[in-house]
């Protein structure tokens, strides 16, 4: 059988000075530094045969991703149209959207997002579910529902994902792992990395998982 293979990509750093959670509200973009970080991981995959050659590109519809896949699709099309290739066309999903959170629009310990009121220290009694917001189950179901509907519809093909932490780790250590669960604190995705998996496009059985940070010297 044919394989999928589902480059997921970070969105890059976001200009956020007041250390705002922004989760999934408007307004938060990527910063001058964030558009250079994307740049490098555009440029790897403008220099990737496989990536290069990707049949679509989909994006969370939030700012900082959206962004992000604009510098990919800017930073590639060339490359794609030098090789006969038709220009990506950018198509927004929300099952790829930040994870929903109940701390959003504060700091976390100042103010509202002050960790000894009672509202917010009930929200933390579960840190495996976890119990501020959407659950990791949620996350990795609308991830696993978008991810294995693609693979049958690009069989034997590797289509670019552009999506954000949560989401991809989420995804990504169910795939591993057989359960969604895990230690926001352990995982491996850097801004604008890339997380790539490869299923069989018959089954959406995961084959193989490959990971890549080309940015990872801008991380600061």
């Amino acid at each position: 059988m044919p394989t999928t293979t589902v480059n997921f990509v970070r969105h890059g750093e976001v200009f956020n000075p007041r250390h705002v959670l922004y989760e999934r509200l408007p307004g938060f973009h990527l910063s001058d530094h964030g558009k250079e970080m994307v740049q490098a991981s555009a440029s790897f995959i403008a220099h990737n045969e496989g990536m290069c050659a990707a049949t679509a590109l989909y994006s969370s519809p939030l700012d900082r991703t959206r962004e992000t896949a604009e510098i990919i699709e800017a930073t590639v099309d060339p490359v794609r149209e030098a090789l006969g290739l038709q220009d990506f066309q950018i198509t927004f999903d929300p099952r790829l959207i930040e994870a929903g959170n109940e701390f959003r629009g504060t700091r976390i310990g100042y103010g509202k997002g002050a960790l000894w009121r009672r509202k917010n220290i009930v929200l933390l009694r579960n840190l495996r579910r976890p119990s501020w917001g959407e659950t990791y189950q949620q996350i990795a179901a609308r991830v696993k529902d978008f991810t294995f509907e693609k693979v049958q519809e690009h069989p034997g093909q590797q289509i670019i994902v552009v999506s954000h932490e949560s989401p991809i780790w989420t995804f990504r250590h169910l795939m591993e792992t057989g359960h969604p669960e895990h230690n926001m604190l352990r995982r491996n995705t850097d801004l604008a990395s890339i997380t790539s998996l490869e299923f069989d496009s018959g089954t959406c059985a995961l084959i193989k998982v490959s990971y890549v940070s080309p940015a990872a010297g801008m991380i600061r």
